[in-house]
């Protein structure tokens, strides 16, 4: 992952390999040897021996690159909302979570890889947004509520509509999200309520609204412009610190700074000549160094976080994975 991140840096293309096949394989050896030792009257005579034993593991794994309809569904397709957004119930922070599939939230838009100058065009809004979102999850006046249930319907046609679709529909229904502020009494969390409600267009008195994909939202919803998994991994490198020299040289271009409250960026990336020996993560790339730092908490956080949407991201395998045993 982190060598993909740095390929995509210096605009190489990445790799993207599909587990096939795992190979398990054991091999003991075992060895008993002994002897008797007689000797003449007055000497003695004994037994001896000795056993040793060995296990050997030698597992095998087998991988396939990405290619065709299954490169476009797990790499390019962006990721829906229904499936990010109940990753904040887990506890993951739910500003980090949509700082990286996020491209925009009601218009509000968040930095750009490529094409928007040195800070990647970035709303402060939108920062503000994450933030006020962030302090709301903390408190537990805010979480996500996920129900297969069809939306409430804005009019009477789309309530008819609505209704005929639930008589004729027999097989599973499509899961929906929800963005739910909680009640509380706290004043300070209820104006960050207000605030958040102002962002989202919502109605001042508001408890819940649908979260849907794209650029721009209907009346009591919020609409979420995700990214893909190719447009994570582009974010994070084009903030990746890379040597002055390559950027003089136009070997790839200067690092975006983020913009807003939070100006780190969501992984911080280091490079060098050489690596520091307590890293949590290094690649060796281009002559050059690339490593995570093991005491960087919130860059560690954001890696497991790119993990685990690659796997939720991942709609299509190639046949497989076969896992293979050998026995007796």
């Amino acid at each position: 992952m982190l060598l993909n991140i740095v390929r995509i840096r210096y605009a190489d293309p990445p790799t993207f390999l599909d587990t096939t096949q795992v190979i398990a394989g054991y091999q003991l050896n075992r060895s008993v040897n002994g002897g008797f030792n007689a000797f003449p009257s007055g000497i003695g005579s004994y037994l001896f021996g000795s056993g040793t034993a060995t296990l050997q593991e030698n597992p095998t794994f087998t991988y396939q690159p990405e290619t065709g309809q299954q490169y476009a569904e797990n790499v390019i397709r962006p990721i829906s909302p229904v499936v990010i957004m109940p990753l904040s119930l887990g506890g993951l922070p739910i500003d980090s979570l949509l700082r990286l599939t996020a491209q925009s939230i009601d218009g509000l838009s968040n930095v750009r890889a490529l094409g928007a100058g040195p800070t990647g065009g970035g709303s402060l809004k939108f920062y503000l947004l994450l933030h006020d979102l962030r302090q709301l999850q903390i408190a537990g006046a805010m979480t996500i509520r996920i129900s297969t249930d069809a939306p409430k319907a804005g009019s009477g046609e789309t309530s008819a509509s609505n209704a005929s679709n639930s008589t004729k529909s027999t097989g599973p229904q499509p899961e929906h999200a929800y963005l739910v502020l909680t009640s509380t009494s706290d004043p300070s969390l209820t104006s960050i309520q207000s605030e958040v409600r102002r962002l989202l267009h919502l109605d001042a008195h508001a408890e819940e609204a649908e979260i849907v994909y794209g650029p721009y939202q209907k009346p009591g919803q919020i609409a979420i412009l995700t990214r893909s998994m190719f447009a994570i991994l582009s974010q994070i490198a084009y903030e990746t610190n890379v040597p002055q020299h390559d950027v003089d040289t136009k070997r790839t271009l200067p690092t975006i700074s983020p913009v807003g409250i939070e100006t780190r960026p969501d992984i911080v990336i280091h490079s060098g000549k050489h690596v520091p020996d307590d890293v949590y993560d290094a690649v060796h790339y281009r002559d050059q160094w690339f490593w995570i730092e093991d005491s960087d908490f919130n860059s560690k956080l954001s890696f497991t976080m790119i993990q685990i949407l690659a796997a939720l991201a991942a709609t299509s395998h190639s046949p497989g994975a076969v896992i293979t045993i050998p026995a007796g």
